[in-house]
């Protein structure tokens, strides 16, 4: 009899699951394969080659995830040693001892480090603050947050490491997500992008740029003294990277909405707008947060909030009394406080409902949230869902009697009794409890937290966020950013032991604890990147980086100047997407400069092209930052490559501009 396999294996699933798409185009990348090893020099470069092809395919066609797939090419690489005799090599493609260098590389340990210095900070409210200036200054728009950000922090990144300054940021635009309603892979893109294009604005902005005045007085060594290159200095390449932050701003706030995933927020407690779907769905309710200003002389000046709720079918749920006090949750919110000329109130209630009560009192309706962005933003308040068990004290008593929202810090929306749902307006608030009763209440979370131990009640609404903030830490967690940010800047000192000094200063100090260092780590983000580097280092070692460069110089030598240098820099963008931008700058200066003089050009501009154009890596998410914002973002490899394609063009073109006008 023959017996079913339940639990086919992975490699079985992954041959099962190939659309025809990936078979053809599996086998478009076998052929091409071959024919490269008809035309390399030697066997090294033939099997390199067609690793590198494999990588293209399983990143650009998404047979296995992007982080399995660089463990699996480095699984390979490995292999190439026990398995050198049948492909006709003398030995491995990479030597196994340090075949995992990567994970102990500059680059992984400092992306694992500024992961945790932007949950630090995150931790003690800073980004909550930042993310409400934005949102105050930029409203909800895509419009008007993208530039905002994209500016700030491709600024930022001109003085820092890209990846540092994205992750910084990568806590920033998750709150604002959250508070807005936008998701993140329509804000974390251009963040991202904007980043890599802010290491183009000084010559500390990458590492290429950082490393090119070294390679520079390197290569003046072998040059006879009227050939010798001057170093650039700080900001000789300011005007262009301004140029290049500035196209990266206007084509996502053109073309966004085209090349942007449009995927809807994540349902994961934070979305208001998923939870208000809900409740309008299981409830029918309808309801959404609004603003309103008292003007003076408005019929409501003097009134309470007990006097006018009811009958304008309305919930106060905030209020800012004057210029500074500010009630919202227990023991400071109550049905008896008097509404006073300039207050802002925060209503919940139908739209219908508070235009209603607005325009019966004179109100002024805003359209967007601005005083109580932070306090009743999706992070730290919301809708939730209450059950009165029959063991319940408050049974036989009504919400009225009880003060609820002074002593509990809810404020009840409707009361669910025997299938029928009612609501502000039906008296709900003088209703006497019964047990089974569901309230639906606006609270903050904070508030709901201690609810969960008071057995008055039952919490159903789990799904919310439980945060944790430690605002008193914030001077260690200003300290160390800025220890980190210093030796960044005015230091020698690798930039992984500049950020893990950051790190561990945050965890020793207790900003946050060793737990929360490790859930702050995107370690998807972390394999992809190590698994990546021995794929680097095959490339250069084996010859083939050499060759690739070459063949591509020797086809445009005699080409007019311009031509020649374009067809540099779009070597540097080839190069830099399968290999590190270093690598990439140390072994393509060298040849530029010698094509540079080969056809009276100005090597320093030649080499200058290629420490920029190492930045253009758009296309796959092989750089850092995109391998730090693919999971928070849930981008795919198709994603970056519709988005990133064009951004690619874009970024060329601008170069050669700029270095035409500039030098």
């Amino acid at each position: 009899m023959a017996i079913k396999n339940d639990n086919p294996s992975p490699v079985s699933r992954i041959y099962a699951g190939l659309t025809l798409k990936q078979w053809i185009a599996g086998g478009v990348f076998g052929l091409l394969a071959v024919y490269v090893a008809t035309l390399v020099p030697t066997v090294d470069i033939a099997w390199v080659s067609a690793i590198l092809l494999l990588t293209i395919y399983l990143f650009a066609f998404e047979i296995v995830g992007v982080d399995v797939a660089a463990v699996t090419i480095m699984v390979v690489l490995g292999l190439t040693s026990v398995l050198a005799p049948f492909m006709g090599l003398t030995q491995g493609l990479v030597d196994t001892k340090f075949l995992f260098d990567g994970f102990a590389s500059n680059a992984v340990i400092s992306i694992i480090a500024v992961m945790i210095v932007g949950a630090g900070l995150d931790k003690t409210g800073i980004m909550s603050t930042v993310a409400a200036f934005i949102l105050k200054v930029g409203g909800t728009t895509e419009t008007r947050i993208i530039p905002i950000i994209s500016s700030t922090v491709g600024f930022i990144s001109s003085f820092m490491q890209n990846v540092g300054a994205a992750a910084l940021f990568l806590p920033v635009v998750s709150r604002i997500s959250a508070r807005s309603g936008l998701p993140m892979s329509r804000l974390l893109m251009p963040m991202g992008f904007c980043a890599i294009l802010g290491g183009t604005m000084t010559m500390v902005g990458s590492s290429p740029l950082i490393l090119l005045n070294d390679l520079i007085l390197t290569s003046n060594q072998a040059l006879p003294p009227e050939q010798q290159m001057a170093a650039w200095s700080l900001f000789s390449v300011t005007p262009i990277g301004i140029a290049m932050i500035a196209t990266g701003i206007v084509y996502f706030m053109i073309a966004g909405r085209y090349v942007l995933p449009g995927s809807v927020a994540r349902l994961d407690g934070t979305t208001g707008n998923a939870v208000m779907h809900y409740f309008s769905e299981v409830y029918g309710l309808d309801y959404d947060l609004f603003e309103v200003v008292v003007p003076a002389g408005s019929e409501i000046v003097g009134k309470q909030f007990d006097d006018v709720e009811s009958i304008g079918r309305v919930r106060v749920i905030a209020a800012l009394i004057g210029s500074d006090d500010l009630r919202i949750g227990p023991g400071s919110l109550s049905r008896d406080v008097g509404i006073q000329s300039g207050s802002v109130l925060g209503i919940l209630a139908s739209p219908g409902h508070v235009k209603a009560f607005a325009e019966r009192y004179g109100l002024q309706l805003r359209k967007d949230i601005e005083t109580f962005t932070e306090v009743l933003a999706s992070t730290k308040a919301g809708i939730a869902e209450l059950v009165i068990p029959p063991s319940s004290k408050l049974i036989g008593k009504s919400a009225r009697e009880q003060w609820m929202r002074k002593t509990y810090g809810i404020a009840m929306v409707a009361l669910h009794r025997d299938g029928q749902t009612l609501r502000e307006g039906d008296s709900i608030r003088d209703m006497p409890f019964k047990a089974g009763d569901t309230l639906v209440v606006h609270t903050t979370w904070a508030a709901l937290a201690r609810l969960e131990q008071d057995r008055n009640f039952v919490v159903v609404t789990t799904e919310y966020p439980h945060e944790e903030l430690r605002p008193e830490k914030i001077g260690w967690a200003v300290a160390f950013f800025l220890i980190t940010l210093g030796l960044i800047i005015f230091t020698d000192i690798r930039l992984s032991l500049a950020l893990m000094t950051g790190a561990i200063g945050m965890i020793l100090t207790g900003v946050l604890r060793i737990e929360e260092a490790y859930e702050a780590v995107s370690w998807k983000s972390v394999f992809l990147l190590a698994s990546l580097i021995p794929l680097g280092l095959a490339v250069e070692s084996t010859g083939t980086a050499k060759w690739i460069a070459e063949q591509t110089l020797a086809v445009v030598g005699h080409m007019p100047i311009w031509v020649i240098q374009t067809a540099v820099a779009l070597l540097a963008t080839m190069f830099t997407l399968v290999m590190s931008n270093v690598g990439a700058t140390v072994l393509l200066v060298p040849l530029a400069v010698n094509i540079a003089i080969g056809a009276n050009a100005d090597p320093a501009i030649f080499a200058l092209t290629v420490a920029l154009a190492t930045s253009n890596s758009f296309l796959i998410p092989t750089h850092q930052v995109n391998a730090l914002i693919m999971g928070p973002g849930g981008y795919s490899v198709p994603d970056f490559m519709r988005a990133g394609g064009i951004m690619t063009i874009l970024f060329l073109v601008v170069l050669m501009v700029m270095m035409g006008l500039v030098f």
